[in-house]
């Protein structure tokens, strides 16, 4: 792959993922009930509702999650595993990227829960302000799944709870979203 095509790659790779990170924030952010009073939260809000709101009205929420922008996500990375597909000059099959791009979803998801629970953690640490914003989004964004372990891992004054969570979700990463991503190429690739 020559020069261009890798730094088209990652200007893409950065692109979409941007917008990935932001369409979950809004759904985890709407699924854990993050306080709207937050300003990080009003942001999410104001920037993805135009997009999102005319697609609810097609695909309304199914409990506390928001389907719309679950599927914006997906679309999101559907286009950018079609666009690095193009970049290389190949066309992929129809099933293959199907599966590619929802593995790929996961796989980020999973990968975008273990940065913001160490990055909790490592805050939480610290004698920062509890009412920050980033740190009250990313609070609330982990607590369900800190939720089942809070106080069953302390030993002394430290808190082991957020590296067993990362832990599984490494395994659910290795265990569950490799295997698909595998797949995923190999039903794309046709072999």
């Amino acid at each position: 792959m020559s020069y261009l095509l890798q730094a088209l790659s990652l200007l893409i790779d950065l692109a979409f993922d941007a917008v990935v990170v932001i369409l979950l924030l809004r759904v985890l952010a709407e699924a854990c009930r993050a306080d709207f009073n937050n300003p990080l939260s009003q942001f999410l809000y104001r920037t993805t509702n135009p997009v999102l709101a005319p697609i609810r009205r097609v695909l309304p929420n199914w409990r506390r999650i928001n389907l719309a922008g679950l599927l914006l996500a997906w679309l999101a990375m559907l286009l950018k595993r079609l666009l690095l597909f193009a970049l290389v000059g190949m066309l992929p099959s129809l099933p293959g990227l199907l599966v590619l791009s929802l593995a790929e979803l996961l796989d980020f998801t999973l990968l975008f829960y273990i940065v913001v629970i160490f990055g909790w953690s490592l805050l939480s640490m610290f004698a920062v302000d509890r009412r920050q914003p980033v740190l009250r989004l990313a609070g609330s964004i982990v607590a369900p799944l800190l939720r089942p372990l809070d106080g069953k891992l302390v030993f002394g004054q430290i808190d082991f709870g957020p590296m067993a969570v990362m832990i599984v979700l490494l395994l659910a990463r290795i265990l569950i979203a490799a295997p698909l991503l595998d797949l995923g190429a190999k039903l794309a690739l046709g072999a």
